[in-house]
């Protein structure tokens, strides 16, 4: 089954990683606004006030976490895309897997083969 609707390989990869930022930012701004709207003293301001400061600081930062895991991914599978000459599930499934073991492997071998089942399973 043939996917017409994604951009061709290069671009995909630039397209993943926006569509990945943007799903970041926005899903950022909503968990941290809920959280900085909790921790914040009491009084609607110093709460209101909370939630900006804890989304302006944090959100970013998961942006840039999603867009670097998206931009992996679609790297790796057009690599593969590239490779085995055809587009298939086992493309993103080893593309999730590979992209999970390597964001991990600064924290060992038992991580990178943990995010690596993760990563596979999500694709």
């Amino acid at each position: 089954m043939e996917e017409y609707a994604r951009e061709p390989c290069p671009w995909r990869i630039v397209d993943d990683c926006g569509g990945a930022f943007t799903m970041g930012l926005i899903g950022g701004a909503l968990f941290h606004g809920i959280k900085g709207f909790r921790n914040a003293p009491s009084g609607m301001n110093r709460r209101f006030l909370g939630m900006t400061t804890t989304i302006k600081q944090k959100s970013p930062i998961l942006a840039g976490n999603f867009a670097v895991w998206g931009a992996m991914f679609s790297t790796i599978d057009c690599s593969l895309v590239y490779v085995r000459k055809k587009e298939d599930p086992w493309n993103s499934i080893i593309s999730g897997a590979a992209t999970g073991g390597i964001l991990a492997a600064r924290n060992g071998v038992p991580a990178m083969a943990g995010s690596a089942l993760i990563g596979g399973k999500l694709k």
